[in-house]
């Protein structure tokens, strides 16, 4: 991930119900997280109004993306 991507990640949601930051989901994954609820563990997500709708989608796509690398 470039530079510009993680400044980016940082002002991005990524739970909107929880109120965490894109960065955090990515640092989750770096630091080791390889499941979409390894993730939401790590950061708190999942739980909210949406039941993890929203986040557990974005989760998964950069679990994917991590994958490709």
């Amino acid at each position: 991930m470039n530079p510009d991507e993680r400044t980016m990640a940082r002002l991005k949601a990524g739970c909107i119900c929880k109120g965490v930051k894109l960065i955090r989901l990515i640092e989750a994954i770096e630091s080791g997280a390889t499941t979409v609820e390894a993730v939401q563990k790590a950061c708190g997500i999942g739980d909210g109004p949406c039941k993890g709708k929203r986040c557990g989608e974005k989760v998964g796509q950069l679990l994917a993306r991590d994958q490709d690398r």
